[in-house]
């Protein structure tokens, strides 16, 4: 809303706080991953490559639409490069990574396997690879200072062929990869007991990853309870990045207490099947991993609402305001401030270096308040004044008048609505006081003198 911007005016401050580590966890919408789990396992069409299709099977001899599906959706985030990896006729891994900003080299990775030995196959492993779909949407708004890797592997189900590809690239090439966490199969909870296995061995720095889980598990009380399994299966990805010496971790459902889906690897694998609220929980701790370890950058993406102006409380960077409407920049506001012409839902996009962070949206309204500044059409006159005080404000809303001593002791406080009125004065000495006007959040503040 538009205030009063007058001499002495106080300015009422509006902002929108950071998003803490917390908030982050917290914004993981079980909503967008259920969509992406009908989507992925066919339960419901989906567009690939502008078509609308239907993803019938992740099959690893057939499953390239699959494929085209993940890319797209990795390629429409923010901050992201995209890698379409072939390893064999048929294998095709889609990472993402996303460059860190201040230790780029440290690279953290959570993977998932997205093909699959049936129809359907929500658990085995839709599930892991929706966490890492909504973990990304949500990272990929956000500076990090490591590098991060989502990953979804190719050829699981036939011998962890994708991440041994990749797992024996990265040895090759040198990569600091500082931890791997794998999800496979992280949606049953046939008993309602909240249980999920850690699967973890003594490998490089593999326990810490484990201890680290089970910290977050405890600080932020999330409603789940940890199974750890120590010497823990090497049935699934994360083992390819034991053989090549890198710290890794399975995280999934509690097959260390027989509570495993009863569809394995069968077509009866349907999202109807899933505990969502466990999933959901599972996937929030998973992004507190996430968040810890990749290391949030400090960028003040809050927003300031003072007088007409929208201002960034970041001092550094570049700018980029927004129409929250219509997701489109505005163009040549490119300022630290910016002055609506019309009401609005409006953010800014703060960019350091190769970093870009978007603020909340917030409300901008003019309705029912004067365009013009009201130094033009508030009078208050004579000044100096003997006995009388003329007040003229040529609008019909109620207003507050108050008069107050140099000292700031309150002398008046009176209510006028009419459109000129007379204040009487007569009783005061000489010297200088402040008469101020509140409509609402609006104030209007103006020395004024006694000189009888």
């Amino acid at each position: 809303m538009k205030s009063l911007l007058l001499i002495f005016s106080l300015n009422f401050l509006v902002s929108v706080s950071a998003q803490s580590p917390l908030d982050i966890v917290n914004s993981v919408d079980l909503n967008s991953m259920s969509l992406t789990l009908q989507e992925f396992t066919g339960e419901t069409e989906t567009i690939v490559g502008g078509e609308s299709v239907t993803i019938l099977s992740r099959n690893q001899a057939t499953n390239d639409l699959a494929a085209d599906y993940l890319a797209e959706r990795f390629s429409a985030m923010n901050n992201l490069t995209v890698n379409d990896q072939p390893f064999n006729a048929n294998g095709r891994n889609i990472v993402a990574t996303q460059l860190g900003q201040t230790n780029p080299s440290g690279i953290y990775i959570i993977c998932a396997h997205y093909d699959s030995v049936a129809d359907y196959c929500a658990d085995d492993n839709a599930s892991g690879v929706a966490a890492i779909l909504e973990i990304a949407r949500i990272l990929s708004t956000q500076c990090m200072e490591n590098t991060l890797v989502y990953a979804l592997w190719d050829e699981e189900e036939i011998g962890l062929l994708g991440a041994e590809h990749y797992a024996t690239l990265a040895q090759t090439n040198g990569e600091t990869i500082l931890g791997v966490l794998n999800i496979d199969m992280m949606g049953y909870d046939g008993d309602n007991d909240n249980g999920f296995d850690i699967d973890v061995r003594p490998i490089a720095n593999s326990i810490a990853i484990k201890d680290d889980l089970l910290s977050l598990l405890t600080e932020h009380e999330f409603n789940l309870n940890a199974n750890v399994v120590n010497p823990g299966t090497p049935d699934s990805d994360h083992a390819k990045f034991w053989n090549q010496g890198y710290s890794a971790v399975l995280v999934g459902e509690s097959w260390a207490n027989n509570d495993q889906t009863p569809y394995y690897h069968s077509s009866g694998d349907r999202v109807n099947t899933l505990n969502m609220p466990y999933y959901h929980e599972l996937s929030k701790l998973i992004m507190s991993y996430m968040v810890f370890k990749g290391g949030l950058v400090s960028i003040d993406n809050t927003v300031a609402t003072t007088g007409t102006q929208l201002t960034s409380n970041s001092e550094n960077g570049t700018y980029q305001w927004f129409d929250c409407d219509t997701n489109l920049p505005l163009v040549g506001q490119v300022n630290q401030s910016f002055a609506p012409e019309v009401e609005g839902r409006y953010s800014v996009e703060i960019t350091l270096g190769s970093c870009s962070e978007f603020s909340a949206c917030l409300d901008f309204t003019t309705l029912g308040v004067e365009e013009l500044n009201p130094l033009e059409k508030v009078k208050i006159h004579p000044n100096p004044a003997m006995s009388i005080l003329n007040i003229e404000y040529p609008f019909t809303k109620d207003l507050t008048v108050y008069l107050f001593s140099i000292e700031g002791k309150n002398l008046i406080e009176k209510p006028i609505s009419k459109k000129l009125t007379k204040l009487d004065i007569s009783k005061f000495s000489n010297g200088i006081y402040l008469i101020q006007l509140t409509q609402g959040q609006n104030i209007f503040s103006q020395q004024i003198v006694i000189d009888k």
